[in-house]
């Protein structure tokens, strides 16, 4: 079954009231809003890098109250567990069993922030549950339930004593943004309103949790042609041959960006996906997920060079409606 014009017209209105309903706590940063909404609309993670400062918190928050969901926040550092994310099981004396006690990863939104600070083994802790919204402590699994939404964090500047994210965990974040300081119009608003320390608790619901995943289910039905596919394929593959990296574009990589796609399709009211669709996420997409060889890396050539390139030299498909 293939999305109708009419449920794409319908996503497009509630994704623009979610979006609006953000923008009151998360001020000036309606793209950024609407990246981070589609990333969980097509059930993957997000990761932000970011100063110190700038609202991830309150954008978590916010984006938590606005589908009835909850929202934890771990600070990562390098003496926190694994069970600390996922929690433990414990023996009770009263009862003689085992009981489990879930850990702060049972959230809607889950804000890993610093999450280069903690050791490798509690950043593989999050593999699992990133990809599979469930966790197994002691053979037994749990499931985190739906929406799920990580949220992680690291800082670009301080780097002393961090950890570097593994590629293959880096994979696993469906996008790569950034929240950035506001403009100076928008921070004499966020200053006029310092009183109010949380504005994200004043904010309405706009839909449930359950509603949040019918979203998810509807937007997997966009059409994409072949010819889309096809291109976001090629793209993948020019990241892959390109002289500048080690390691292009994965095949996750490219099953994230047709999955996004359909969400941001759909956001703009279409039921299917067009090349520009492709070409405007390629960035928050796919930057991350490049390992540049280290003489071009040293010669200034960075991801966002390489994907700039590559759709220089890949032609992208006419691009056609589907009735």
């Amino acid at each position: 079954m293939t999305m109708t014009p009419e449920q794409a017209t319908w996503f497009q209105g509630t994704f623009t009231r979610l979006v609006d309903n953000i923008d009151q706590a998360v001020l000036g940063k309606r793209e950024v809003v609407a990246l981070v909404l589609a990333a969980m609309l097509a059930e993957g993670h997000v990761l932000l890098e970011d100063a110190p400062g700038t609202g991830k918190t309150s954008l978590a928050k916010a984006l938590a109250a606005t589908v009835q969901g909850t929202s934890s926040r771990i600070q990562f550092t390098p003496d926190l567990l694994p069970s600390d994310v996922t929690g433990v099981t414990i023996y009770d004396q009263n009862t003689r069993t085992f009981e489990f006690h879930r850990g702060p990863v049972f959230a809607s939104i889950l804000l890993a922030d610093e999450i280069n600070r903690a050791s490798p083994k509690t950043q593989s802790a999050l593999l699992e549950v990133m990809e599979e919204s469930r966790v197994t402590v002691d053979g037994q699994p749990h499931e985190v339930g739906r929406p799920f939404l990580v949220i992680a964090t690291q800082n670009p500047i301080e780097q002393a004593g961090t950890y570097k994210l593994p590629e293959a965990q880096l994979d696993r974040f469906l996008i790569k943004t950034s929240i950035g300081y506001p403009d100076l119009a928008v921070a004499e608003q966020i200053l006029a309103g310092a009183a109010d320390r949380n504005p994200s608790a004043h904010l309405p619901a706009i839909i449930t949790t359950g509603a949040v995943a019918d979203m998810a289910d509807l937007a997997s039905t966009v059409h994409v042609e072949p010819a889309v596919l096809r291109y976001a394929a090629q793209l993948a593959e020019a990241t892959r041959t390109d002289p500048a990296t080690r390691l292009g574009v994965s095949v996750r990589g490219s099953l994230a960006m047709v999955r996004i796609a359909k969400v941001w399709a759909a956001a703009q009211g279409r039921h299917y996906v067009i090349p520009e669709d492709v070409t405007a996420l390629s960035g928050p997409v796919w930057t991350h997920r490049l390992v540049l060889d280290p003489e071009a890396e040293f010669s200034g050539v960075d991801a966002d060079t390489v994907i700039a390139r590559v759709l220089e030299q890949v032609a992208a498909p006419q691009a056609r409606s589907v009735a």
